[in-house]
């Protein structure tokens, strides 16, 4: 379900996955690949994109030739390194919010979206 960027807290990744959600880790499996690795990894293995990475915005909008499945952007890190994973729980707990085909930015209490096609 998730492809969790390197820069994506440790603590962070078990807490999802102790909610049941399945996490790829580039901390893990793979450090030190490139963004655009990254990417290829989240198109082949059809995985969300968790990240506290701006770049990926203009990588995937300017320079990629097929989209991911979709990219969390998280501009704050919180207070702990659980709060982002919290957040994203709440929010997929809530289930208001579809991240499929989407570029989605989370600053606090904030969610812009960009919405996007695959393989566009």
């Amino acid at each position: 379900m998730f492809l969790a960027n390197e820069n994506f807290p440790l603590p962070g990744i078990h807490l999802l996955r102790k909610h049941g959600y399945e996490v790829v880790s580039i901390q893990e499996e793979n450090p030190s690949i490139t963004d655009m690795q990254v990417i290829e990894i989240a198109i082949a293995s059809n995985l969300i994109i968790l990240t506290f990475d701006k770049d990926y915005g203009e990588l995937i909008f300017r320079y990629s030739k097929e989209n991911p499945p979709a990219v969390i952007f998280f501009r704050e890190k919180g207070n702990t390194p659980l709060a982002a994973a919290q957040l994203l729980i709440k929010l997929l707990e809530e289930g208001h919010i579809v991240f499929n085909n989407t570029f989605s930015v989370i600053e606090g209490n904030n969610i812009r979206q960009r919405i996007y096609k695959k393989g566009q």
